[in-house]
Protein backbone atom coordinates (compact mmCIF):
# COMPACT_ATOMS: atom_id res chain seq x y z
CA UNK A 1 0.00 0.00 0.00
CA UNK A 2 1.51 3.30 -1.12
CA UNK A 3 1.59 5.98 1.51
CA UNK A 4 3.08 9.41 1.83
CA UNK A 5 6.79 9.02 2.49
CA UNK A 6 9.55 11.33 3.62
CA UNK A 7 12.28 12.43 1.24
CA UNK A 8 12.13 13.22 -2.47
CA UNK A 9 8.92 11.20 -3.00
CA UNK A 10 6.74 13.56 -0.92
CA UNK A 11 3.45 14.39 -2.58
CA UNK A 12 0.21 16.20 -1.82
CA UNK A 13 -2.88 14.02 -2.40
CA UNK A 14 -6.32 15.30 -3.43
CA UNK A 15 -9.54 13.94 -4.92
CA UNK A 16 -11.57 15.60 -7.67
CA UNK A 17 -15.01 14.63 -8.96
CA UNK A 18 -17.16 15.47 -11.98
CA UNK A 19 -20.30 13.60 -13.15
CA UNK A 20 -19.39 9.95 -12.42
CA UNK A 21 -15.60 10.38 -12.78
CA UNK A 22 -13.32 10.32 -9.73
CA UNK A 23 -9.69 11.47 -10.00
CA UNK A 24 -7.07 10.76 -7.33
CA UNK A 25 -4.38 13.39 -7.81
CA UNK A 26 -0.81 13.38 -6.46
CA UNK A 27 1.13 16.63 -6.79
CA UNK A 28 4.92 16.33 -6.46
CA UNK A 29 6.62 19.69 -5.73
CA UNK A 30 9.83 20.58 -7.57
CA UNK A 31 8.96 19.09 -10.93
CA UNK A 32 8.98 20.31 -14.50
CA UNK A 33 5.25 20.42 -15.29
CA UNK A 34 4.57 16.83 -16.40
CA UNK A 35 1.03 15.52 -15.96
CA UNK A 36 0.67 11.71 -16.11
CA UNK A 37 -2.89 10.32 -16.34
CA UNK A 38 -3.36 6.56 -15.76
CA UNK A 39 0.29 5.92 -16.65
CA UNK A 40 0.22 7.94 -19.90
CA UNK A 41 1.09 11.52 -20.77
CA UNK A 42 -1.96 13.80 -20.58
CA UNK A 43 -1.70 14.74 -24.28
CA UNK A 44 -1.67 11.07 -25.28
CA UNK A 45 -4.47 10.13 -22.87
CA UNK A 46 -6.96 12.82 -23.89
CA UNK A 47 -5.91 13.39 -27.50
CA UNK A 48 -7.69 16.76 -27.62
CA UNK A 49 -5.90 20.02 -26.87
CA UNK A 50 -9.05 21.48 -25.28
CA UNK A 51 -9.12 18.80 -22.56
CA UNK A 52 -5.38 19.07 -21.91
CA UNK A 53 -5.79 22.83 -21.58
CA UNK A 54 -8.72 22.28 -19.20
CA UNK A 55 -6.68 20.19 -16.76
CA UNK A 56 -3.84 22.77 -16.76
CA UNK A 57 -6.23 25.65 -15.96
CA UNK A 58 -5.67 25.66 -12.15
CA UNK A 59 -1.90 25.85 -12.68
CA UNK A 60 -2.32 28.80 -15.08
CA UNK A 61 -4.62 30.67 -12.68
CA UNK A 62 -2.01 30.65 -9.90
CA UNK A 63 1.08 30.84 -12.24
CA UNK A 64 2.61 27.58 -11.01
CA UNK A 65 2.64 25.72 -14.33
CA UNK A 66 6.10 24.18 -14.27
CA UNK A 67 6.68 23.91 -10.50
CA UNK A 68 5.06 20.48 -10.07
CA UNK A 69 4.88 16.98 -11.51
CA UNK A 70 1.39 15.51 -11.27
CA UNK A 71 0.25 11.90 -11.44
CA UNK A 72 -3.43 11.04 -11.66
CA UNK A 73 -5.52 7.87 -11.39
CA UNK A 74 -8.96 8.54 -12.83
CA UNK A 75 -11.89 6.11 -13.10
CA UNK A 76 -15.48 6.35 -14.33
CA UNK A 77 -17.25 8.62 -16.77
CA UNK A 78 -16.08 9.77 -20.18
CA UNK A 79 -13.07 11.80 -21.19
CA UNK A 80 -14.76 15.17 -20.63
CA UNK A 81 -15.94 14.23 -17.13
CA UNK A 82 -12.53 12.80 -16.33
CA UNK A 83 -10.81 16.03 -17.41
CA UNK A 84 -13.17 18.02 -15.17
CA UNK A 85 -12.44 15.69 -12.25
CA UNK A 86 -8.69 16.09 -12.75
CA UNK A 87 -9.04 19.87 -12.88
CA UNK A 88 -11.01 19.82 -9.62
CA UNK A 89 -8.43 17.56 -7.94
CA UNK A 90 -5.45 19.67 -9.02
CA UNK A 91 -7.14 22.83 -7.74
CA UNK A 92 -7.82 21.20 -4.35
CA UNK A 93 -4.20 20.02 -4.10
CA UNK A 94 -2.88 23.53 -4.87
CA UNK A 95 -4.93 24.89 -1.97
CA UNK A 96 -3.36 22.27 0.34
CA UNK A 97 0.10 23.37 -0.85
CA UNK A 98 -0.49 27.11 -0.43
CA UNK A 99 -3.57 28.57 1.28
CA UNK A 100 -3.00 31.88 -0.57
CA UNK A 101 -4.09 30.22 -3.84
CA UNK A 102 -7.59 29.58 -2.48
CA UNK A 103 -9.00 33.01 -3.35
CA UNK A 104 -8.00 33.12 -7.07
CA UNK A 105 -9.02 29.48 -7.58
CA UNK A 106 -12.38 30.11 -5.90
CA UNK A 107 -12.99 33.19 -8.09
CA UNK A 108 -12.20 31.14 -11.21
CA UNK A 109 -14.77 28.55 -10.05
CA UNK A 110 -12.26 25.71 -9.83
CA UNK A 111 -12.88 24.63 -6.22
CA UNK A 112 -16.63 24.09 -6.59
CA UNK A 113 -17.66 20.56 -7.53
CA UNK A 114 -19.91 20.75 -10.60
CA UNK A 115 -23.17 19.11 -9.40
CA UNK A 116 -24.65 18.48 -12.86
CA UNK A 117 -25.27 14.80 -13.54
CA UNK A 118 -27.46 12.92 -15.99
CA UNK A 119 -31.13 12.92 -14.97
CA UNK A 120 -32.75 9.52 -14.50
CA UNK A 121 -35.35 8.14 -16.91
CA UNK A 122 -38.91 8.22 -15.59
CA UNK A 123 -41.50 5.53 -16.23
CA UNK A 124 -44.14 6.36 -18.84
CA UNK A 125 -41.62 8.58 -20.67
CA UNK A 126 -39.18 7.79 -23.45
CA UNK A 127 -36.25 9.55 -21.73
CA UNK A 128 -35.91 11.71 -18.64
CA UNK A 129 -38.41 14.30 -19.91
CA UNK A 130 -39.45 13.32 -23.45
CA UNK A 131 -43.07 12.24 -23.53
CA UNK A 132 -44.86 10.07 -26.11
CA UNK A 133 -46.65 12.07 -28.81
CA UNK A 134 -50.11 13.25 -27.77
CA UNK A 135 -53.00 12.40 -30.13
CA UNK A 136 -56.33 14.13 -29.63
CA UNK A 137 -58.37 11.83 -31.89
Amino acid sequence: MATKTSGPADYIPAVGRRKTAVARVRVFPGGNGNIIVNGRDSNAYFGREALTSLIRQPLRVVDMGSNFNITVKVVGGGVSGQAGAIRHGIARALVKIDEATKQPLRQAGLLTRDPRVKERKKYGLKRARKRPQYTKR
